[in-house]
């Protein structure tokens, strides 16, 4: 995985913009739109299935960073950033989960001739709306002092 200074150099990586909350809540939206999408594909296509899935747990992830002020759209910056700075937020196994999902996303998404394995589908499937239930607990309950130390702490890296 990339490194949070790798991450802050990079045209479309980690920067800083102002904290949106209408941005954020649309994030919210989509990652709703992305699990329906995920339950509706279940018994059709496992590809967009996956995919489904783990877009609607970046988006989760991303409200968050949007309702912060964070912009990233280098997916595996986005989750290197929760990671190291929102470890007060998510658990270790939230942190597991999303990146199960990504490398389950690209898999089956990008390599025809490679396999996902169910368990790791189910697995992903299963913990999708988990994931965005405490994304959105998280956007409820983050304060203005929370999300300055965040901003503090990567202002302070990647200058």
């Amino acid at each position: 995985m990339a490194s949070i200074n790798w991450c802050c150099k990079q045209k479309d990586g980690i920067k800083l913009v102002e904290p949106n909350n209408n941005l954020a809540e649309g994030y919210i939206k989509m990652a709703e739109d992305a699990l329906g999408s995920m339950n509706r594909e279940k018994s059709h296509s496992l590809r967009f299935s996956v995919s489904a899935c783990y877009y609607s747990m970046y988006y989760s992830l991303y409200a968050v960073l949007i309702k912060i002020g964070i912009k990233c759209e280098i997916h595996s910056c986005t989750l290197k950033f929760m990671e190291e700075f929102l470890s007060e937020f998510y658990s270790k196994e939230d942190i597991k989960i999303i990146s199960k999902a990504f490398d389950c996303r690209n898999t089956i998404q990008y390599y025809v001739d490679r396999v996902v394995q169910k368990t790791d589908s189910d697995l992903i499937i299963s913990q999708a709306p988990f994931f965005h239930s405490k994304s959105k607990e998280i956007l409820a309950k983050l304060n203005e002092d929370q999300l300055g130390e965040v901003r503090e702490k990567l202002g302070s890296i990647s200058h």
